[in-house]
C-alpha cells in the first residue's frame, strides 16, 4: 500500500476534496500539523507521496514560524530526489522556495472563484481537467517560476499559478481541493480584512461557492487522480 504524508499548517486547511482520490488509489494517509510534537522528527523522504497544504503564513516569515526553514530544506531534499511531491497554495510557495525561487508578497490579494489560463503544457497535463472552470483562489503571496520548472497555468492577477517538473513534482497556487469542504466557512469567518483587501465580500464568496464549488472540486478530484495515475512511484 503506498503512503501519503500530508503536511498541514492549519487544521482547517486539510485535504478536503483531495482525500477521496487518494483513498481510491489505495494510499495510506498520514496527516501531521507543523506544530505537532513529532513534526521535526519526520522524514520527508520516506513516504511515497508528500502533500503540502496551505496556510495563512508566508514563506518569508521564518522568524515568526521557526519550522518554516526546516520545511523548505526537507522539501528541497525530496524534490532533488525526484520523489512525488504536491503543494497547494502555501505548499506551492514552499516548493518554489525549495527549488531556489523567490517568494514574496504580491500586489493584490486574489480571493474568490475565477478561471485559470492554461499554457500549452498545462492543457496537456492533468490540469486539463480544470479547463476554464472558475476555481478558488485565496492568496496574497506569489513566486517566480523556479529554474527547470514548466509553467502550467496563470490567472488574470498572477502569472505563476501552477508548475511542474517532470511527472513527480506539481505545485498549485490555487485551491482545486475546495468546493464542498465545510472548512470554507472557517476561511470566510476569519478572512477579514484579507477578503476585503481582495475586493470581495463574505456574502459574494458564499454565493460563488454555492454556484461554482461543486464543479470546481469535482474537476480538482479528476486533476489529482490523473496526476496520481502517472506518478513514478519507487518500487519496494
Amino acid at each position: 500500500m503506498p503512503t501519503a504524508l500530508v503536511i498541514q499548517h492549519e487544521d482547517y486547511e486539510a485535504l478536503a476534496g483531495f482525500q477521496k482520490p487518494l483513498e481510491d488509489r489505495g494510499y495510506r494517509i498520514e496527516t501531521i500539523n507543523v506544530r505537532d510534537r513529532d513534526y521535526d522528527c519526520l522524514s520527508f523522504l520516506e513516504p511515497d507521496l508528500l502533500v503540502i497544504m496551505g496556510g495563512p503564513m508566508g514563506v518569508y516569515e521564518q522568524a515568526e514560524h521557526p519550522w518554516m526553514n526546516h520545511e523548505i530544506i526537507r522539501t528541497a531534499e525530496r524534490i532533488i530526489a525526484d520523489l512525488p511531491t504536491l503543494g497547494v497554495c502555501l505548499g506551492s510557495q514552499v516548493m518554489a522556495a525549495a527549488m531556489g525561487a523567490p517568494v514574496y508578497k504580491g500586489r493584490h490579494n486574489e480571493v474568490g472563484f475565477s478561471p485559470l489560463m492554461l499554457t500549452e503544457a498545462g492543457s496537456k497535463s492533468p490540469l486539463a481537467a480544470i479547463g476554464d472552470l472558475p476555481v478558488l483562489h485565496w492568496h496574497g503571496d506569489t513566486f517566480d517560476l523556479p529554474e527547470g520548472a514548466t509553467l502550467l497555468a496563470s490567472s488574470a492577477l498572477y502569472p505563476n499559478q501552477a508548475f511542474s517538473r517532470g511527472p513527480n513534482i506539481l505545485a498549485l497556487q490555487f485551491h482545486p481541493e475546495m468546493g464542498e469542504d465545510p472548512s470554507f466557512a472557517i476561511w470566510c469567518e476569519h478572512g477579514d480584512p484579507f477578503i476585503a483587501i481582495g475586493g470581495t465580500t463574505v456574502e459574494r464568496l458564499y454565493e460563488d461557492h454555492q454556484k461554482h464549488g461543486p464543479a470546481a472540486v469535482a474537476a480538482g478530484r479528476v486533476l489529482l487522480d490523473r496526476w496520481l495515475a502517472q506518478l513514478e512511484i519507487r518500487q519496494a
